[in-house]
């Protein structure tokens, strides 16, 4: 798939992407260690798109949904996969390379069944890491079935990863489940020559994992991006859409939505008085509140069957 000169393609034919792509070049970053991993914090004010999206039920019927192909810009144009999906450039970007992957048809944002998808995309991207948001864990279009792929080196999970000990959970042919409580991040690993069998294992880990009463799948991001071994998973169990402190009044309050990106090493801040305050205490908060902690892990590792 000739992605990097679909991009180009695109950008030359739309003006206010290529704007906001170019803006990347200026964007503020810092970094901190946080317990051992690396974050990153960017100042990004484009993004207040994402994070500021309002995902309640009256808000999202309200709105054209902008992921279907009748409601896009007149200057976006995509490249069919597998006849199911569009790969379309991002245009309020995180990643110097960022794509928004929707289902060609408006169904909800739910994984079951799109595991292999995913694995076969990250296979057929080269270079990037393909995300899933689940529809409280970060989407701002819960009402439309859609990945994103951003360019592998900027998230900071996979080397993370690399460095510390993986807990086998289960296995099932060439592909393997594993645990990973040492991080601040606590996820699961699925590690997959074969997707097929790799898609198998997720099945037997939806299982086990918790759906929130009113939801219709447990609280996750997903991370998928290609290893010499194969494609490599990185489930991220969410128990919370957004920290206690998001919001735009009161002192104490930061517009911060984790997403994928952010539970991966990199947060993204819109207003330039939440990158300011950003650092490795508030990272730590916002992990601590969202994500699961080792014991609550180890519960679902210890329900897989």
């Amino acid at each position: 798939m000739d992605v990097h000169a679909f991009i180009d393609r695109q950008l030359q034919a739309w003006p206010m992407a290529k704007g906001n792509f170019d803006a990347l070049a200026g964007v503020e970053v810092k970094s901190f260690d946080v317990d051992g991993m690396p974050f990153k914090v960017q100042f990004n004010p484009a993004r207040i798109v994402s994070s500021g999206a309002k995902v309640d039920a009256a808000s999202l019927k309200a709105r054209k949904c902008f992921l279907c192909g009748e409601n896009r810009p007149a200057e976006q144009f995509g490249m069919e996969w597998k006849d199911r999906y569009t790969v379309l450039i991002n245009p309020f970007p995180i990643f110097r390379r960022h794509l928004t992957i929707p289902d060609n048809s408006h169904t909800d944002q739910l994984i079951a069944g799109r595991i292999k998808d995913m694995m076969d995309l990250a296979a057929d991207l080269d270079g990037f890491t393909v995300f899933y948001n689940g529809p409280r864990c970060g989407a701002s279009a819960p009402d439309h079935m859609h990945f994103q792929a951003g360019s592998s080196d900027f998230l900071t999970i996979a080397e993370a990863l690399d460095g510390v000990d993986l807990k086998t959970v289960a296995t099932d042919g060439d592909a393997t489940l594993s645990m990973v409580d040492s991080l601040p991040v606590k996820v699961f690993v699925i590690d997959a020559a074969d997707h097929a069998a790799g898609e198998r294992l997720f099945g037997r880990l939806l299982e086990a994992m918790p759906v929130p009463e009113g939801e219709r799948e447990p609280m996750m991001n997903i991370l998928c991006y290609s290893t010499p071994a194969g494609e490599r998973l990185v489930v991220i169990p969410r128990k919370r859409h957004r920290p206690s402190f998001y919001g735009t009044e009161g002192t104490d309050c930061m517009l911060i939505s984790p997403a994928s990106v952010d539970v991966g090493g990199v947060f993204i801040t819109p207003r330039p008085e939440d990158f300011a305050r950003m650092d490795a205490d508030a990272i730590r908060r916002v992990l601590n509140e969202v994500c699961l902690n080792s014991e609550e892990l180890a519960d679902i590792a210890a329900n897989v069957h």
